[in-house]
């Protein structure tokens, strides 16, 4: 991969402030929103996507798993590289095969080619996950959480609002539209972030199988993490066992919602912008045990009130908005958590949380497609709820045991 050459005006060290105006961290945010947005677009069209292809709900729902499980081995194989080469040619080749990606999802002829491309969108997105860390490092110390809890907003609007759109585009154009529309702005911000991103210093140069390996070998090492990503990887199971399951219960009795309308219950969650904040500012001061704790009751609190939005769309509404804040609380502590133990080494850190993240995330949209065919809503809160559990359980051996960051520490 090319190397950047430093241009004028961006030699200031790394980690200083001026490297990271206002205006950069919105555009990082923005742009990271734009790209894991890509992971959702299927979500309210599943019924859609089966009718089209003529498959059950449970094969539409592996749309979703494939979709994670490439997302999963971009995680693992691609943002080590961040160690490894400038991060701003990196994040513009990401964005240019996220395009090529999605284009392939939108001519795709049957479910195994739309999967193949489903594959290949869940690779590319990985550009959000190697612009975390890099905003992470720009950013000074005392402003981090803060700086980190903005792209995670970013990400977090582009998820709830990815399915908004995603059903709007479709009542316009049919299912197929939104991929070929986010295929443009991928090549939008690849050609904006390419000439936007500052550059950074030489890195050292290590063999790309002992940069995958270090990335593993960090969860051998570091408990925290490990704890910080067994979290990770119950809270977003619960949200993809919410998310994975919600259009089917939508389109059917007794809702009958259109497509358009199924994607506005992405909005619902925006509330969690604020959990995303607020965790920020708190981490920022060091009470990451309680808004650990806290979350951990909202998730597993949430999916009491959805069993009864099978009838009900008030309790429907509001334990989507109460997942929401518990889920997006937990991302943003876990990660200033985690970003805290090696700084030196952020991108291989990030890649072992979000690797257990998003295998998380696959086990939930695959096991709730199953459940819902085979039990219905119930069965699927059952199951939230026993994620939810699980999740509270590792939250309070954390409280016991709060995280003792280390720095400088060479895993090469």
């Amino acid at each position: 991969m090319a190397t950047d050459t430093p241009a004028a005006g961006m030699t200031t060290p790394p980690g200083s402030a001026n490297r990271l105006p206002n205006g950069l961290v919105v555009l990082m945010a923005v742009a990271t929103g734009a790209v894991v947005a890509n992971l959702c677009y299927a979500q309210p069209l599943l019924h859609e996507v089966a009718h089209s292809f003529r498959v059950g709900s449970g094969a539409a729902a592996t749309v979703i798993t494939v979709t994670q499980v490439g997302y999963a081995a971009g995680l693992l194989l691609v943002v080590p590289l961040g160690d490894l080469h400038p991060r701003r040619s990196l994040v513009a080749w990401l964005y240019a095969a996220a395009a090529a990606a999605l284009v392939l999802c939108a001519v795709a002829s049957s479910l195994w080619l739309f999967e193949v491309g489903a594959v290949a969108v869940g690779v590319a997105s990985v550009a959000g996950q190697v612009m975390i860390p890099f905003a992470a490092d720009l950013a000074p110390a005392e402003r981090r959480g803060r700086v980190v809890a903005r792209l995670m907003t970013g990400v977090l609007l582009g998820i709830l609002l990815a399915r908004t759109v995603s059903g709007l585009v479709s009542e316009i154009g049919g299912w197929r539209a939104i991929y070929w529309l986010s295929a443009g702005v991928m090549v939008l911000f690849a050609v904006v972030l390419r000439s936007t991103l500052p550059t950074e210093a030489a890195r050292p140069h290590l063999p790309y199988p002992a940069v995958v390996a270090s990335s593993l070998r960090l969860l051998a090492e570091e408990p925290v993490l490990r704890r910080r990503a067994l979290l990770g990887a119950a809270n977003f199971a619960a949200f993809s066992v919410l998310w994975t399951a919600l259009a089917f219960l939508l389109s059917g009795s007794p809702y009958h919602y259109s497509n358009a309308v199924i994607g506005l219950f992405g909005l619902v969650g925006v509330a969690g912008v604020v959990a995303a904040n607020l965790a920020g500012k708190l981490a920022d001061a060091d009470r990451t045990p309680a808004t650990t704790m806290a979350a951990a009751l909202l998730v597993l609190a949430s999916f009491g009130l959805m069993v009864v939005g099978q009838t009900s769309l008030g309790a429907l509404l509001v334990g989507i908005v109460v997942l929401d804040l518990g889920v997006q609380g937990m991302q943003i502590t876990n990660q200033a958590v985690i970003y805290g133990l090696r700084p030196d080494v952020r991108s291989r850190i990030t890649s072992a949380y979000m690797v257990c993240y998003f295998i998380g995330g696959a086990a939930g949209s695959l096991t709730s497609g199953a459940v819902y065919a085979a039990g219905g809503w119930t069965a699927v809160c059952l199951l939230g709820a026993g994620i939810g559990a699980i999740t509270l359980l590792v939250a309070a051996f954390d409280w016991r045991h709060p995280a003792r960051p280390r720095t400088g520490v060479d895993v090469a």
